[in-house]
């Protein structure tokens, strides 16, 4: 007994329960996990059963059907509201100078019947006043749609951002790089420059001109 009693340093061991006892412990504990787990699939909503399985399954492909067919339909009323905005866009762009054009009409209608007058009028003046006042009404027009001219001074400073230089002269009449001459005006719209002005620009003259120009004074003196 001692050496028995030597390998259960504790003490004696408990006695060992019943297998009957054990048996029916485990059926316990089992039965207590099933009712938990199907207390816990009530209260999240699963299924308890074969059938409410199936059922569950056929009410989800049913919402699934139904939603791939609203979301087919949605596509297609994307597309159609695709090509619509396409059409409307095509057909501003085609027409979106009808008003402009309209307004331009009566001046064409105006030079046709000038040079019509050239035919068998003899009276050049009143030809011309008739022009120029077509041609004033024509460019007030084209300021209604926010085209305007603008004409470059003589002597004043070279832009690049407005004029461009057709030309360079040598003169001392004006300091250089100031414009000599205008060739053609120029025109902005919405106060962007559309097309500069073209100018001569004024240069100082070289030393070699200037002796030229100064001996050829002596030589007719």
């Amino acid at each position: 007994m001692g050496e028995v009693y030597h390998l259960y340093r504790g003490g004696f061991p408990q006695e060992i329960k019943k297998e009957g006892e054990n048996v029916m412990e485990v059926k316990e504990s089992a039965e207590k996990a099933q009712q938990t787990q199907e207390q816990r699939a009530s209260e999240d909503g699963y299924p308890e059963s074969r059938e409410e399985l199936i059922e569950l399954l056929k009410q989800k492909e049913a919402e699934a059907k139904q939603n791939k067919d609203l979301m087919l339909r949605y596509a297609a009323e994307v597309e159609n509201l695709k090509k619509s905005f396409k059409r409307e866009k095509e057909e501003y762009f085609k027409y979106a100078l009808e008003t402009f054009m309209k307004e331009l009409l009566p001046f064409i209608d105006n030079l046709e019947r000038a040079l019509e007058a050239t035919k068998s009028t003899q009276d050049v003046k009143a030809l011309v006043e008739g022009i120029e006042l077509t041609l004033k009404g024509l460019i007030q027009t084209l300021e209604k749609f926010g085209l305007k001219q603008f004409e470059v001074a003589i002597g004043e400073s070279f832009r690049p951002d407005l004029h461009e230089a057709l030309a360079v002269e040598e003169t001392h009449e004006h300091p250089e790089g100031t414009v000599v001459r205008t060739f053609q005006k120029g025109y902005t719209l919405h106060n962007r420059v559309i097309r500069p002005a073209l100018v001569s620009v004024a240069k100082k003259p070289s030393e070699n001109n200037t002796s030229e120009a100064s001996n050829s004074d002596v030589k007719q003196n």
